[in-house]
């Protein structure tokens, strides 16, 4: 069977090229006799993989030697205890911006650990744009304000950054991570889960500027403080070998292709084919005001939920998988990560045109 167009919003595709050298090293990475899913996270080996994916990371987003990076466990939905537990211990307040789900779980958990406020929401539109703010919005004594960078769900990102003044910035980046350049200086942390566009689902990246470290509460967790973490390498515990190791290839394959500069164009150029075609379709339309709109997630419906389930089964069919939506939405969307080819995109939009003609 020839391989699907895969338009999940996560895990989502990989590189072939990736792929393939995966499979060529299973059994033996680099002569070393053994895969790397049975290497020991002490040895000497393994040791230059996660060194070598810090090391191919920090010159692809040009991170500052003040910041570390971690490389963990849990999902980016565990950041959502070990943010608060971590920073939000000067005043005992965060600020949230709500921009869909994953900011909604955010602010949810946060408020079990201190005086957390939803500053501006963009829930009166189902989150169908970005609010705006300025600096006065937010507690000048809040110990953080909180974004999320890319709405997966919904299909929005923040083009422009809050202005949050002296107050440190944290956003999750999980479904726009490495798919553009990206100033990670303006920001005190940014993190996000890998199955979206670095690697297999089991990894959750965090890049955090170290003066906001070793602050944790007397009560957090271990495996939710950062500080020991950051002093043991990502190497306390066993961290997630296979997955890493796969990260490192992707940042190998991104770094081929030149870098963050040629996927943010590969990129928009994928979004305004499907854009353009949902701007002048009769029958499919998207959600998004356009100013707000994501690379990575196209959110889009008819006005029948009846041939939404037909045009999805029959895209399914035609090899073009993954179009529904998340569980709590009704809508189509189709996530366009980096390792989606250009050519994936044209097809589903002649199939979509093939489909709105047929159907009209």
């Amino acid at each position: 069977m020839s391989r699907v167009y895969n338009f999940s919003a996560g895990p989502s595709m990989l590189p072939e090229e990736v792929l393939k050298k995966a499979a060529a090293e299973m059994l033996d990475y680099e002569g070393s006799g053994q895969s790397v899913m049975e290497m020991s996270h002490r040895s000497k080996v393994y040791e230059s993989i996660i060194k070598g994916a810090e090391s191919l990371l920090r010159e692809l987003m040009n991170i500052p030697e003040n910041y570390k990076v971690l490389f963990l466990q849990g999902g980016a939905s565990t950041q959502f205890a070990a943010i608060p537990l971590n920073f939000m211990n000067g005043s005992g307040k965060a600020d949230f911006i709500i921009t869909g789900q994953w900011a909604k779980k955010a602010f949810s958990e946060a408020q079990k650990y201190g005086d957390c406020v939803a500053v501006a929401s963009s829930a009166d539109k189902t989150f169908s744009y970005i609010p705006k703010t300025t600096k006065d919005d937010f507690r000048k004594d809040a110990d953080y304000v909180y974004i999320c960078l890319n709405n997966t769900i919904y299909g929005t990102i923040h083009h422009q950054l809050p202005d949050t003044g002296d107050i440190p910035l944290i956003a999750d980046i999980s479904s726009c991570f490495l798919s553009e350049p990206l100033d990670v200086t303006k920001f005190a942390m940014v993190y996000g889960g890998a199955q979206k566009n670095v690697a297999p689902a089991g990894l959750t990246i965090c890049i955090i500027r170290e003066d906001l470290l070793g602050k944790a509460r007397d009560i957090t967790p271990t495996m939710l403080n950062y500080q020991i973490h950051a002093d043991n390498a990502s190497l306390y515990n066993t961290p997630p070998c296979y997955t890493i190791y796969i990260c490192k290839l992707v940042l190998e394959w991104i770094k081929s292709i030149g870098g963050l500069e040629a996927m943010a164009e590969r990129n928009r150029k994928k979004a305004k084919i499907l854009y353009d075609f949902l701007d002048n379709s009769k029958m499919f339309k998207g959600t998004v005001v356009p100013e707000d709109r994501s690379l990575m997630n196209v959110p889009f419906v008819t006005d029948s939920e009846e041939l939404n389930a037909k045009f999805i089964k029959e895209a399914t069919e035609a090899g073009f998988v993954n179009l529904k939506g998340h569980i709590t939405d009704v809508v189509m969307r189709a996530s366009s990560y980096n390792a989606m080819p250009v050519e994936g995109v044209e097809k589903l939009v002649q199939f979509m045109a093939d489909f709105e003609k047929a159907n009209s």
